[in-house]
């Protein structure tokens, strides 16, 4: 072996400009072709299949997994399976998105006919413009490439790059048309960090019941603090006879008391309490309980309904556990 440092991270400063520059080169083969491939996806009544094989089956996986996870229902089907009873699986309401270089791929060709009759629609991404894949598709995108990054121009590097980013433009043009949201992605991606945000309310994470420190204005203040001490909060809700939250009193608010040296003893807590204190719904999402507590550099904040009512209660802990923050 005669590993050269230099030439290594001269390889790999040519490989990257040659990618680059094969991507430059797909925006001058797109034209109303990449236009009706997504208007057939967009019309299809099921579901995109993404066929390939060998490195464009790979590519293919992942084209079929961004799809449906931006709201285009889409799988990924081996042709080789395809011809050995997997073909089953793709019904005349389907449409093929079909991936091959050099667009001879046999075990791809080979099933051509079979979708012709079945009356599905194939959408080829392919560098042969005049190949079998691309005579038989009914629309058919340039991936064509000047030369491959491998040194030898045999191992698919820059084609499949560009594959890759043809099939995230596609994916990119069909939620834009869709009007694809960030809270749709997130019901695909419930168990992602962006799930957590979009799909957690307060609601979930919120403590309720005896859980929540409540107290009423006259209540003695020794008993406030046992009832603090008790529920671990950090802090403890007022309310009225109604359940209405008239305050809140938290351990900043002791010690700020405590460094002025008032005497607490007779004290109750309608006399140390803040008044009208920031509260969120329970059907607000978590994410703005968290935000809530960042901008006014709180821990902690009480959870009202919808008829102001007090229904619950957390801190910066409880999100946290939660994985919101």
């Amino acid at each position: 072996m005669n590993f050269d440092p230099a030439q290594a991270v001269r390889l790999a400063h040519e490989t990257l400009d040659i990618e680059a520059a094969a991507l430059i080169g797909l925006k001058a083969h797109l034209n109303d072709g990449f236009a009706r491939a997504v208007a057939m996806m967009l019309s299809v009544r099921g579901r995109v299949v993404v066929m390939g094989m060998g490195k464009s089956g790979h590519i293919g996986r992942k084209i079929s997994a961004t799809l449906a996870s931006t709201g285009t229902p889409a799988l990924f089907v081996h042709p080789a399976e395809a011809s050995h009873g997997d073909l089953g699986m793709i019904k005349s309401v389907d449409l093929v998105l079909a991936i091959s270089n050099s667009g001879e791929s046999e075990e791809l060709t080979s099933i051509l006919p079979v979708l012709k009759r079945l009356n599905v629609p194939v959408i080829a991404i392919t560098g042969g413009a005049t190949s079998t894949l691309a005579r038989h598709a009914d629309v058919t995108l340039d991936s064509s490439v000047e030369k491959e990054a491998c040194p030898l121009n045999l191992a698919p590097t820059a084609s499949t790059t560009a594959q890759l980013a043809l099939g995230d433009a596609l994916a990119v043009a069909l939620l834009d048309a869709r009007g694809f949201k960030a809270e749709d992605f997130a019901r695909s991606h419930p168990g992602g960090a962006l799930g957590r945000r979009l799909l957690t309310h307060v609601s979930d994470v919120m403590r309720q019941g005896e859980d929540i420190p409540q107290v009423r204005p006259d209540t003695p203040f020794t008993d406030l603090m046992r009832e603090m001490s008790d529920k671990g909060l950090g802090a403890s809700a007022i309310v009225d006879n109604a359940g209405q939250v008239v305050g809140i009193f938290t351990d900043g608010d002791l010690r700020r008391l405590v460094e002025k040296g008032r005497d607490l003893r007779g004290a109750a807590a309608g006399d140390v309490m803040h008044a009208n204190p920031r509260t969120i719904r329970d059907d607000a999402l978590a994410a703005e309980a968290a935000s809530l507590m960042e901008l006014h550099r709180i821990t902690s904040v009480l959870v009202v309904d919808m008829h102001g009512r007090l229904c619950g209660a957390l801190n910066s802990n409880d999100l946290m556990r939660a994985k919101v923050i």
